[in-house]
């Protein structure tokens, strides 16, 4: 089982004197101070999502979706009892609640606490999301809209367990089939096959598995369990950093020069939106079958193109002794104005995605992972540091005006991107100063 360790470090460097009738204010700052200057270095563990599914009869599936609709329905009427009362944290939604919720659904113990801690999850994300403005500014109609109306759970939707109320057996013989017992409205399943890949199951096999949760997709079953992976000792980037650089048609460009093209997906893409188009115009049984068991199609397939590149720029950059740097593009949406034709392409763009891939894969590898200002890495020359908006010549070609460095535009900012990496570790790295407190 992975150990986690966390080093504190205090620096004194600065005395503040204290006035008398200022002591308060003093104490205040060192407190902001100090907390500044505690760092977590190094966390030996991280959580990771492995993925199986389940092979259960008709009776044993009959008895899945009865447990999932059970949950669900219960789920929308705490959610309704909540929002009324204005109780969203689940300490105070268990006092309040629990009882009635377990007298009225008919729930055992542990999936009512599950239910109450889905739905105050659920609430604690909708307040997140509402705080960030991403439902409008206050006193919007959407905003306001959603303010006023309690969270609704699909009939199917997904559902936790804990290791109380879902069991899993690893046999010794690698032959034969790995089984689960999970508790449902209609009794206890016991021996419910799993089918998985080798790496999950073994992952899974030897891992202590957290919080699981029952997925019903597209006619299928699947548990999406969590477990805490070890994390590879994190290695200093002795060699710099490996800067990337995101784009439309170029997916990823390096600053070693490598380029992942975007022309293969971007095609898939526009012949996936023309199919949708004949489809939907079709409004035909047999057309609306067909667009729903395609709907996921395109996602899976940007998901493996995103996962192919993060493997090789992390491989690479373990390889060569480097960090990884990229974009902070938090908010391009917003910043960015595109033509109508080029909207859908925008919005498809699953560079968020690429992002949080190269994150988890660079952590498990112990490879330096730091994000940077993405302001005028296209426009500012990687020879001279020159800014002009008139140095990015096309999408492909960058040409200092100052210095005349001609080069690809991608690999300009990539390297550009390198070097901000660079400090920005050193900012990472640097130490707080911590003031003490003497008496005058």
């Amino acid at each position: 089982m992975a150990t986690s360790s966390v080093k504190i470090r205090l620096f004194t460097a600065t005395t503040v004197k204290v006035r008398p009738g200022r002591a308060g204010a003093a104490l205040q700052q060192v407190s902001f101070v100090l907390a500044l200057s505690v760092r977590a270095v190094s966390v030996r563990g991280m959580k990771q999502v492995v993925k199986v599914r389940l092979l259960p009869t008709a009776a044993e599936a009959a008895g899945l979706c009865a447990t999932l609709r059970t949950c669900n329905r219960s789920a929308s009427w705490l959610s309704e009892q909540m929002h009324a009362a204005r109780v969203f944290r689940k300490l105070d939604a268990q006092k309040r609640f629990y009882t009635e919720l377990r007298k009225r659904f008919g729930l055992a113990a542990q999936p009512t606490i599950r239910v109450i801690g889905k739905v105050a999850d659920a609430y604690a994300a909708l307040h997140a999301n509402l705080a960030a403005g991403n439902y409008g500014p206050p006193g919007s109609d959407r905003r306001r809209r959603i303010e006023e109306s309690p969270i609704e759970f699909r009939s199917t939707a997904a559902q936790p367990f804990d290791a109380r109320c879902l069991s899993w057996q690893f046999p010794d013989d690698m032959g034969r089939a790995a089984t689960i017992s999970i508790w449902t409205t209609t009794g206890r399943l016991k021996g419910l096959r799993i089918i998985g890949s080798e790496k999950h199951l073994t992952l899974l096999r030897t891992h202590v598995i957290g919080e699981a949760d029952l997925i019903y997709c597209d006619g299928k079953w699947f548990l999406h369990a969590t477990i805490e992976a070890p994390e590879a000792p994190l290695a200093a980037p002795a060699n710099g950093f490996v800067g990337v650089d995101m784009g439309i048609v170029n997916i990823a460009t390096t600053s070693t020069g490598k380029r992942a093209s975007g022309g293969r997906l971007n095609a898939y893409r526009k012949r996936q939106a023309r199919l949708r188009k004949r489809l939907q115009a079709k409004k035909t049984s047999s057309a609306r079958r067909l667009l729903k068991k395609r709907s996921r199609k395109e996602t899976r397939f940007a998901a493996d193109v995103n996962h192919q590149i993060s493997k090789r720029i992390v491989a690479e950059a373990e390889r060569t002794g480097c960090g990884v740097a990229v974009e902070e593009l938090t908010g391009i949406r917003d910043r960015v104005r595109f033509r109508k034709p080029q909207r859908a392409m925008l919005h498809s763009w699953a560079f968020a995605q690429l992002g949080s891939f190269l994150a988890y894969k660079a952590k498990q590898a112990g490879v330096a992972f730091v994000q940077v200002d993405a302001a005028f890495t296209s426009q500012t020359c990687s020879a001279c540091g020159s800014v002009d908006k008139k140095n990015r010549r096309s999408q492909a070609v960058f040409e200092c005006g100052r210095c005349r460095f001609v080069g690809h535009a991608d690999h300009n900012a990539a390297v550009n991107i390198a070097s901000r990496g660079l400090e920005r570790w050193g900012e990472v790295m640097r130490p707080h100063a911590a003031p003490t407190l003497t008496a005058s």
